[in-house]
């Protein structure tokens, strides 16, 4: 149980979980280069002692793997999933009241607690320039905090117990922002601080910010955890600290006593400024948009302070472990706020949010003879306005019958649906809705479309094992790949317009149509890149579906209309990248090649082997 980020860096450091980097690193584009080849090799955490143009230390991949993470909360981990288990199904507290005395109790202890007098974090005041100015990608806006914990209290309610702890970037240096004066907060729609601020902005009122950075690593976890009714984020970060959180106010905000920085100021009701751009976990940059402008109060720093980040990118990343642990703790929530769920999984090869596989229940008319998604679609409909689920564009939804099925295995999975999908039935579109913030597929900033498949019943075909035929010498498409069983991608010219492509498209359909029934290939992926999307399920998973907006890139097979009730023999899914979309993560060759000499014989990370 850590007091702060030293000790665990210490910790981790005796159980070979982290490699100190001696020799100066440039915060522009090497320590980022540098940890995304550590994390892809499965390396340690990553202490860098030696920040070019800073007297502060930095740490990343202290999340780096599962197994790591686990390491780090060994001691408090199986209290946490009791707690959890109690939030999620009270019912089972109630039947065993003893049993479960000590989980109530471990929750009590976790409670936050108030303390006075001098704080180690206030030891030294200092300004926004003298943090350590990480920039990740060639195109980002400037410099970002990739690991805040940002907490804000409900201006009708404040206290610590009605306060929320996010995840949101932190644009330090860069576009219009006054250096030392002001930053850059940008969150996304459906987050809590969203709601602070409505309030405050009601009141004509600034809203009180205060920014963690560092401190024990269960503060940094706490802030990404979607947690139960009644748990607040505070709570949380005790629990799974294994030590309250201990905190006091200075000029009306609340200090983290335990973190490594403190950020304070305000956000005034109306004021933003341009924010970006910056590479996010879709694997693009999100663009430059308009966000609350934070005017810094003060900035602390704890004597030996250390810094830490992680790196966003295209998936898998650091950020891929931290979901994985929230699943863990928090996967069987979902069940019990959606009758009927089995399971929900947010596909982290697509991006998280615009992917969604489901297994839930099919209970409604047991006496038919014939099966149906019945009850699936009202399950879908309750997971699309759920939280974040409701940022996604794609779900996959069905039920089991006669054989266990599990989300995790993609293909197998996927394979199931195209088995038993009908086409002039199962799937139903949702137009004019919101989307990510970050997903520029849509018409526009969190704007877009989203689509159900919601396969049930027996199998209806076969599904084809290698390139049809008919999908060959279809010219200007080539190149046809089997992606996988059923699906299968085509080469086509670069998109240049909705009004082009839809001829182009009415052109691949009526091509397809003409050289007779295809049912064994559902779901065919028009590509910029049919070798690329063909080369691993990641690939096709990514690009597909951060690269369509359903309501505009679907497409099908003599397809057409019933009752407003869209239908077609074989789905296409145009996959190709779109004027409007954000431009992909391509790291710097010239910074990828420098980085090489930390990697050397006699090098701080000699030890490590690189692809």
């Amino acid at each position: 149980m850590y007091r702060n980020l030293e000790d665990c860096i210490i910790d981790l450091e005796k159980n070979g979980h982290l490699v100190r980097i001696r020799e100066e690193v440039d915060p522009y584009l090497e320590m980022a280069a540098i940890h995304m080849k550590v994390y892809e090799a499965g390396g340690p955490a990553l202490l860098f002692e030696n920040v070019k143009g800073s007297k502060f230390r930095a740490v990343s991949n202290l999340f780096g793997t599962v197994e790591r993470s686990k390491f780090i909360f060994r001691h408090t981990w199986k209290a946490v999933q009791d707690v959890m288990t109690v939030r999620n199904d009270p019912i089972k507290a109630l039947k065993n009241p003893l049993k479960n005395i000590k989980t109530g109790l471990a929750a009590a202890k976790a409670l936050p607690v108030k303390k006075s007098g001098s704080l180690p974090v206030t030891a030294q005041e200092i300004k926004i320039s003298d943090l350590p100015f990480i920039q990740h990608w060639p195109m980002d806006g400037g410099a970002f905090i990739t690991l805040p914990q940002v907490y804000t209290e409900d201006p009708e309610k404040p206290g610590i117990m009605n306060s929320n702890l996010g995840m949101y970037r932190i644009q330090l240096s860069g576009n219009e922002y006054e250096l030392d004066k002001e930053i850059g907060l940008h969150y996304q729609i459906h987050r809590g601080i969203g709601i602070h601020q409505s309030k405050a902005n009601k009141q004509g009122a600034p809203l009180k910010v205060s920014i963690f950075l560092g401190g024990p690593p269960a503060h940094t976890l706490s802030a990404v955890m979607p947690l139960p009714e009644g748990l607040s984020e505070m709570t949380f970060a005790g629990l799974l600290a294994g030590r309250r959180f201990h905190y006091s106010y200075i000029d009306g905000f609340c200090i983290s006593n335990d973190a490594d920085f403190v950020i304070t100021g305000e956000i005034h009701p109306g004021e933003t400024k341009p924010e970006g751009p910056f590479g996010d976990h879709l694997g693009y940059y999100s663009l430059t948009h308009p966000f609350p402008v934070m005017k810094v109060h003060k900035v602390y720093a704890k004597p030996n302070a250390i810094w830490p980040f992680t790196v966003v990118g295209r998936p898998p990343q650091e950020d891929t472990a931290f979901g994985d642990l929230i699943h863990e703790l928090t996967g069987d929530a979902i069940k019990q706020e959606i009758p009927g769920v089995k399971e929900v999984h947010a596909v982290d090869a697509a991006g998280v949010h615009p992917l969604l596989f489901a297994i839930g229940s099919e209970r409604y008319t047991p006496y038919q003879q014939v099966k149906q998604p019945t009850e699936l679609l009202t399950i879908a409909n309750r997971i699309l306005g759920t939280g974040q689920l409701s940022l996604a564009k794609f779900l996959f939804i069905t039920a089991e019958e006669n054989q266990p099925l599990d989300t995790h295995h993609e293909v197998e999975f996927l394979t199931y649906i195209l088995e038993r999908l009908d086409l002039h039935r199962d799937i139903h579109f949702y137009t004019h809705t919101t989307i990510d913030t970050l997903d520029y597929s849509g018409t526009g900033l969190n704007s877009g479309s989203k689509v159900v498949f919601a396969a049930y019943g027996d199998k209806k075909r076969e599904l084809c094992k290698e390139v049809p035929d008919s999908l060959k010498e279809l010219h200007p498409f080539e190149n046809a790949r089997l992606i996988m069983p059923g699906v299968v991608a085509i080469q086509g010219p670069a998109f240049t317009s909705y009004a082009q492509a839809q001829q182009e498209l009415q052109g691949l359909c009526d091509a397809i149509q003409a050289k007779g029934s295809l049912p064994t290939c559902p779901m065919i992926i028009l590509c910029d890149d049919s070798t690329f999307m063909s080369a691993t399920l990641s690939n096709f998973l990514w690009a597909t579906f951060t690269r369509s907006n359903p309501s505009h890139d679907m497409y099908g097979v003599n397809s057409y209309y019933e009752h407003k009730h869209w239908a077609c023999d074989n789905l296409i899914i145009d996959a190709r990248i779109k004027p409007h979309h954000a431009p992909p993560l391509v790291p710097d060759p010239t910074v990828e090649k420098n980085i090489e000499r930390f990697f050397t014989k006699g090098a701080s990370l000699s030890g490590i082997k690189i692809r």
